[in-house]
């Protein structure tokens, strides 16, 4: 029978998870109660997707800011200089309160006129009719409230991150520059914020003479006294939990996607894949907001979600070799030319326009879009038929 449906995704409630729950238990009934209210019937390469979220908190994975300070204060001697912290409140805010705990002088270095992340800082217009290049020119804090004022509102969230960050931490001074290398100005010791950019940011410090130099993935890379920890990524992915506590990005994440592989599959007689999804790396065309604070996409997934898609272009086919065929002709043809193509067809004619891009990646655009970041209410997303193709029967 002929499939006229591709793919299709749905997002799967469950109840509201605590730590220590069992998380395998958890999805796979929320999964039954979902295929059985829909009656819905699981095929192979159906993939199971669970935010990391829910993966953190099951795990208890959390921390305070008194823990958060003690790890830096076994870092950190005297000053600290931030370098290129994003500004968010979700983010970066209560790893900043846990930083002034500490009471040492703190000055933080922001990239102008956004963060890494895209979130904007200041009106790009107004360094262009001033004059400024962001990519030569340090700005103070008395420079940059000259040149915009003393309120200026993100114009989504409505929050002034310099205000907010100066409030947090009253003993900071920010300076605004896109050179890593003018925080030596003011103190060697270095905690690089950055997430993507973290590795050359380190090394450009290091290699200028900097005396410590840590970054964000290197604290709470084990537990303080009884907190959470992520050995590979330490505070990076971490979020808001209340003002005084965060949660950390999950760990072991891979015998969680196995063990809950294994449940569903024994259950369906069919090849589930399962992964593990938080930000899913996209950008907003208006706010200019690339969506992943996130060290990656993925931090965990079955084998079968590995590599990237190895896809036709269906409008490049028709528009150069299909042009004058028939229809009915045409649709055979290209069912052919799928079902036979080459098992890597990078570089060639017939991928242009396709998007490569790991498939973990693809996948986890698809599921942050389903389930949102507010109040849906569905931290599973369930979809089916992503790798089926124009061939597929």
């Amino acid at each position: 029978m002929k499939r006229y449906i591709g793919t299709v995704v749905r997002g799967i409630r469950t109840p509201i998870v605590k730590s220590g729950d069992d998380l395998v238990e958890v999805v796979f009934n929320s999964m039954l109660d979902a295929l059985e209210s829909e009656n819905i019937q699981m095929r192979d390469q159906d993939v199971v997707a669970v935010t990391e979220s829910l993966v953190a908190r099951s795990q208890g994975n959390y921390a305070d800011t008194d823990q958060i300070a003690k790890d830096i204060n076994s870092k950190f001697d005297s000053d600290i200089g931030l370098v290129f912290p994003i500004l968010s409140r979700n983010r970066f805010s209560v790893i900043l309160r846990a930083i002034a705990q500490t009471n040492k002088k703190i000055h933080i270095l922001l990239s102008y006129p956004s963060d890494e992340m895209g979130n904007c800082l200041m009106d790009e217009r107004i360094l262009y009719q001033k004059d400024i290049n962001p990519y030569s020119e340090v700005l103070s804090e008395e420079e940059y409230t000259e040149l915009f004022g003393k309120e200026v509102k993100h114009r989504f969230t409505g929050i002034d991150y310099v205000n907010l960050y100066k409030e947090i931490a009253p003993n900071c001074e920010i300076h605004f520059s896109n050179n890593p290398k003018t925080i030596l100005k003011f103190t060697k010791d270095i905690l690089v914020c950055s997430v993507h950019s973290r590795k050359m940011v380190k090394q450009e410090l290091i290699d200028a003479g900097a005396n410590k130099v840590y970054g964000l993935d290197e604290i709470l890379t084990e537990s303080v006294d009884g907190s959470g920890y992520n050995s590979e990524y330490g505070l990076l992915g971490s979020n808001l939990s209340s003002d005084h506590s965060i949660k950390l990005f999950p760990r072991d994440g891979q015998p969680f996607v196995e063990a809950l592989q294994k449940k569903l599959c024994d259950y369906s007689n069919k090849q589930i894949e399962v992964m593990i999804y938080g930000d899913g790396a996209f950008k907003d065309p208006v706010g200019k907001i690339w969506e992943l604070a996130d060290p990656v996409v993925s931090p965990a997934y079955t084998e079968g979600l590995k590599g990237t898609p190895n896809e036709i272009k269906i409008k490049y086919i028709a528009d150069t070799e299909l042009s004058d065929v028939d229809d009915e002709t045409a649709q055979e043809i290209l069912k052919e030319k799928i079902s036979n193509k080459d098992n890597d067809l990078t570089g060639t004619s017939e991928t242009l326009g396709t998007t490569p891009r790991q498939i973990t990646d693809l996948l986890g655009s698809l599921c942050d879009l389903t389930s949102g970041s507010g109040d849906k209410g569905t931290p599973v997303v369930f979809i089916q038929g992503y790798f089926d193709n124009f061939a597929s029967i």
